[in-house]
């Protein structure tokens, strides 16, 4: 099976993972995140402990140099599974709270460094497993929004809609403004954790008919059917907001943070993805020209 990155590059992804033997409980770990050649792999749990780290010897190698060597560990205890840190330098966490140790659950996100792994259990794991590979192809692993290639999809579908039947459409696109001197000066894990904490703030804000993507790195589309242009960038302004009142907690410092947002419409247009793509950058670069944290249409 296939898997694309944001970027959409093919990832290939080796499915065949035989249960090792004398395994009775069924879960396992599957790697969502980041896109490369160690996405969509599963580790099936055994009853004894496993280790995770960045050391050769460990049942879980994660090769970064934000993992200690030997990171976390999984245990079984009673009727649970334990994730549990095992002091390490930038910590461990279950759906972006750090853990010292804590019972897993089917779907809870495990974080170690820059790696994002799902954990599965149940009747019918593979069956988990399979659905969850499928969602890589659509989902982005670290933000849980839709990916690049998925939005273009959508776009293009919207596009076509619209010009059938001359129906208006907007399409905003954003990036975090100095995004580069938070990775430079907090380092790629506060990275993660402000694009974690901008998506929360915009999905809470964001429709079911409308679309919300990574787009790539520190850059996002927001695709809005049935909106006009003034609509659109009125909610444009309140999510530049929202954003900008925010706090990342990371450390003993929080980070703030704002956005550069560009808005393009049509209303029956006939025109490409590419087309409307490039109408909303322009605006994009136009905000950042201008001075960065606004809105331009």
């Amino acid at each position: 099976m296939t898997v694309y990155d944001d970027n959409s590059d093919k990832t290939r992804i080796d499915i065949s993972n035989p249960s090792p033997a004398g395994i009775h409980r069924q879960d396992a770990i599957v790697q969502i995140y980041p896109p490369g050649p160690t996405m969509g792999k599963k580790w099936e749990l055994t009853n004894t402990t496993m280790f995770i780290g960045r050391d050769a010897a460990c049942d879980i190698v994660v090769d970064n140099t934000a993992v200690s060597r030997r990171h976390a560990s999984l245990s079984v205890t009673g009727a649970s599974r334990f994730l549990s840190d095992l002091q390490s330098t930038n910590g461990t966490f279950v759906n972006n709270q750090q853990i010292i140790s804590h019972p897993l659950a089917q779907g809870d996100q495990i974080k170690i460094g820059d790696a994002i792994f799902k954990y599965l259990v149940g009747s019918d794991v593979e069956s988990a497993y399979h659905e969850e590979i499928y969602r890589m192809t659509i989902i982005d692993g670290l933000t849980g929004i839709c990916n690049k290639r998925y939005f273009l999809d959508e776009l293009a579908r919207e596009t076509a809609r619209a010009a059938r039947y001359q129906r208006h459409l907007s399409l905003i696109m954003f990036d975090i403004d100095h995004f580069k001197s938070v990775n430079d000066t907090r380092g790629h894990l506060a990275g993660d954790t402000v694009l974690a904490h901008l998506t929360r703030i915009i999905r809470e804000r964001t429709r079911k008919d409308e679309v919300f993507a990574r787009w790539g790195g520190e850059e996002f589309a927001i695709l809005l059917p049935e909106s006009p242009l003034d609509a659109a960038v009125g909610y444009a302004e309140t999510l530049r907001r929202m954003v900008e009142d925010s706090r990342v907690d990371f450390g003993s410092m929080p980070i703030r943070i704002t956005i550069s947002m560009g808005v393009a419409s049509i209303r029956g247009e006939d025109i490409s993805a590419d087309t409307f793509i490039q109408m909303a950058d322009r605006q994009l670069y136009r905000a950042k020209r201008e001075g960065r944290n606004r809105v331009c249409s």
